[in-house]
């Protein structure tokens, strides 16, 4: 494994220290094949002192993933993070998350066009899907949890000897309840009875507990969820909402699951916990008319002299004995349909007297059989768990993954993104900026259609102001970016050349005294290197004056147009350029001012036309929506157009 070693070592800004850092924390080098395998860039930025833009380019640097290659300017690598924000507004998890921020351009066609058939195919399944349903089922999902062993001291596990003891602890088991290893000693009845309940966990069964309370009897070969069941019981509690949501998923779509079996188990083990009826108070509550009966009955009887002298014996002659037998046996019934249990808790006095002793008997009696088989059912409730147990884990597993095709899917399907053609040339229909993409209900979002072909691989682009040029330039960005992402692109119709990189200069540059020269620096050697570029221009002529920018853009133009790489460059400079350069000029025309002042504009460029930028259009539009003092302003600046 010495190689990941190297590997790591090789990346930018790694050195052996860093390199150490990665392996100790995530646990070795066989972990960290594994974090690669997986792409669980999440791991990475756990580990402290990576930020999460280092721990990606780390990630995709072990993947030989080559973003950072492809993009060349700081416009373009703000377009390529903005689709990537899009597709992560979609994700549910942290696991899809991750695997968003890992998606990149590549020029691996293969690699491409596999990505994008598994992007369309997980849009067809999002589209007949509920997804404001499975969107709020698949929220925050997380991977399942490991509970915590509550530790309950007053039951005690006891076991028979030492050798028990320790292999009961080697289980974890005395992370749940005190163990006991029985002795000869007189005292440990006694100690017992401290508990309120005892599992005795036996391998021969030789100690005697006859008539011992609240005793549990459990076979130390039982596995260790039988002993203590709750091991299994409580991981299922602890993730009770995520599998009622997995299986929730599952169902939409359309999967086996085996979690709509957790359900009724668990709403069994609540039945357990049901309140009883309190004996005391049935007991307790029947005295009183006891006492009354008794006494009515009584007064009707003729007693004999004889009976009258074994009354003062205490002895009760029959006829009185017979009278309590019927009042005592009336009451058992009503005691035995509320409690469940047959007994008699009254002494035949009068008045009637409660046998607190028997009550007490009866008490412990009912708790161990309770007890008993509250066990029985959570053992049972284990054994069926365990059985479903890692089925379960796989279920949670493969939804988390899903997440991931669920976010592309939604992404492109919203976006109504479709599979880009490559070819050797760029031809777009009804291509549409991401940010207008869901603007449908907007009557002004107009879809451009464009193309650049070998005979014709650059294009001046010329035209009105906020007609859409600085908008057909980004969505060209961003096709181009996405193609190469394996991702399908917003377009009816697509056609793109592969780049090896690709430049994108906006018009917000810095206009410093060292504009000029910075812009040199970047720009002359884009056109110095054999590989094939996409580069796009948005109005550069600002950086300089206007001779010096003809003299550097037409030579660009010759250079661009003698090889394999493809360029637009938006200018107000088309006519000047034209005397130096043979190049197509293309141009977006407002025709004019709608009711509502804003411009009349079609947003697809005509080829081999020099649009006007029509200032005057915009003048007259802020002169309409301007006050009186600025409208006389304006309307002196009009006169001279």
């Amino acid at each position: 494994m010495e190689g990941d070693l190297h590997t790591l070592q090789e990346i930018k800004g790694i050195g052996d220290k860093l390199s150490e850092k990665i392996i100790r924390s995530v646990g070795g080098e066989e972990e960290l094949q594994k974090i690669i395998e997986n792409e669980d860039v999440e791991k990475i930025i756990a580990i402290d002192g990576i930020s999460q833009r280092k721990a990606i380019s780390i990630m995709n640097q072990l993947l030989n993933n080559q973003s950072y290659e492809f993009i060349k300017s700081d416009r373009a690598m703000e377009i390529y993070e903005d689709i990537i924000n899009k597709i992560i507004s979609y994700s549910n998890t942290s696991y899809s998350k991750n695997r968003i921020l890992l998606l990149s351009p590549s020029k691996d066609i293969k690699k491409i066009k596999t990505q994008v058939k598994f992007i369309m195919e997980a849009k067809k399944q999002v589209s007949q899907m509920p997804i404001i349903k499975l969107r709020g089922l698949m929220k925050n999902l997380k991977e399942l949890e490991e509970p915590k062993a509550e530790y309950d001291a007053s039951k005690v596990i006891l076991v028979e000897s030492e050798e028990d003891n320790s292999y009961l602890t080697d289980l974890g088991i005395n992370q749940y309840y005190p163990i006991l290893t029985a002795s000869d000693s007189p005292l440990l009845r006694e100690e017992l009875m401290n508990y309120d309940l005892i599992f005795y966990v036996y391998s021969q069964g030789i100690l005697d507990f006859e008539g011992m309370p609240n005793l549990v009897m459990i076979n130390i070969e039982e596995n260790d969820y039988e002993i203590v069941p709750e091991k299994i019981i409580n991981f299922f509690l602890q993730n009770q909402d995520t599998f009622q949501r997995v299986h929730e998923i599952q169902k939409i779509r359309n999967k086996e699951s085996v979690l709509g079996q957790i359900i009724p188990i668990i709403d069994e083990l609540n039945i357990v916990d049901k309140k009883e009826v309190d004996i005391d108070e049935v007991v307790n509550s029947l005295k009183y008319e006891m006492d009354e009966e008794l006494e009515n009955s009584i007064k009707s009887i003729d007693l004999e002299g004889d009976e009258i002298l074994n009354l003062l014996n205490n002895n009760f002659p029959e006829k009185i004995s017979k009278i309590f037998d019927e009042i005592i046996s009336k009451r058992k019934k009503i005691i035995k349909e509320k409690t469940g249990i047959d007994f008699d808790p009254y002494l035949r006095k009068y008045p009637i007297e409660i046998d607190d002793e028997e009550v007490e008997r009866v008490k412990l009696e009912r708790s161990s059989k309770k007890e008993n088989d509250i066990f029985d059912i959570k053992k049972s409730a284990a054994i069926q768990l365990n059985a479903i147990k890692q089925k379960a884990i796989h279920e949670v597993e493969d939804v988390i993954k899903f997440d991931y095709e669920f976010s592309l899917g939604s992404f492109a399907y919203e976006y109504e993104l479709t599979e880009p053609e490559f070819t050797n040339e760029i031809k777009l229909k009804g291509a549409l900026h991401l940010d207008l993409s869901l603007q449908k209900e907007n009557d002004n979002i107009q879809k451009i259609d464009y193309e650049l072909t070998e005979n014709e691989n650059i294009a001046l682009l010329t035209g009105a102001n906020s007609g859409g040029k600085t908008t057909l330039l980004e969505t060209l960005t961003q096709i181009s970016i996405m193609a190469q992402m394996g991702l399908p692109v917003s377009a009816e119709q697509c056609e793109i050349k592969l780049f090896d990189e690709i430049y994108h200069f906006s018009k917000k540059r810095s206009l410093d005294a060292g504009a000029f020269e910075s812009f040199l620096n970047v720009f002359i050697p884009i056109v110095t290197t054999e590989s094939e570029k996409l580069v796009l221009l948005d109005e550069l002529e600002g950086i300089t004056e206007l001779e010096a920018a003809v003299k550097i853009i037409s030579t660009f133009i010759d250079m661009i147009k003698e090889s394999n790489s493809y360029g637009i460059i938006v200018t107000h400079m088309a006519r000047e350029l034209m005397n130096y350069a043979d190049v197509r000029v293309d141009g977006i025309e407002a025709k004019g001012l709608d009711e509502n002042y804003n411009l009349i504009v079609d947003r697809t460029p005509k080829m081999n036309f020099l649009a006007k930028s029509t200032p005057e259009l915009i003048l007259k539009r802020i002169y309409e929506k301007s006050d009186d003092e600025l409208k006389i302003v304006y309307a002196r600046i009009l006169e001279k157009f």
